[in-house]
């Protein structure tokens, strides 16, 4: 049940917020601008194929709805840049499987379908205290970011952690927001 609530809060909630700019400030190990795209380690080069090969079938959104990810309408984007649509899969939260990732995130195309940008891992806060961190989890060579704050009150101190696998990202493969992603107009 309580997960439930998170993931629709997550889904929900979360994602109708249209400005972020407290997500871009959030506290973490490495700034949005660490890049990571090329000469990475063999564990997390391993890592990410696992991540592409269990996700490459949801560059149809079909096929991500069918698997269990809840479709949202709207688009997440901040003055760092965007995200795009979120789609969340209850199962995974607190997943650190690059093959669970619990949110993916499409992007508006120019044609106004929407396409498989990035991944993303959402795992809840120990102790719920955004001053701590010794829980942080890691992936892809570095700690998520956080301990953030709950986008909204019933949503619970978490870390997440963006991995643009499927549309470039000039600030890096793991930065949290996209500057070539851009939400429609509301």
């Amino acid at each position: 049940m309580r997960a439930r609530r998170l993931a629709v809060t997550l889904a929900l909630t979360t994602l109708s917020l249209t400005t972020l700019t407290s997500m871009a400030a959030a506290p973490g190990p490495a700034a949005a601008h660490e890049r990571l795209d090329s000469g990475h380690p063999d564990h997390v080069k391993h890592d990410l194929a696992k991540a592409r090969k269990a996700t490459a079938r949801f560059t149809d959104e079909r096929h991500a709805i069918k698997a269990g990810y809840m479709r949202t309408d709207d688009c997440v984007s901040s003055t760092e840049g965007g995200m795009g649509y979120h789609y969340v899969k209850e199962a995974y939260i607190g997943s650190t499987d690059p093959a669970k990732p619990a949110v993916l995130v499409y992007v508006p195309g120019h044609d106004g379908k929407r396409r498989l940008g990035a991944l993303e891992y959402v795992v809840l806060d120990r102790d719920k205290n955004v001053n701590t961190d010794d829980d942080r989890p890691r992936m892809f060579g570095r700690g998520f970011d956080g301990p953030m704050p709950g986008h909204t009150p019933q949503m619970p101190v978490h870390y997440d952690l963006h991995v643009w696998l499927y549309k470039h990202n000039p600030d890096g493969l793991l930065a949290m927001f996209n500057k070539n992603v851009h939400c429609p107009a509301s």
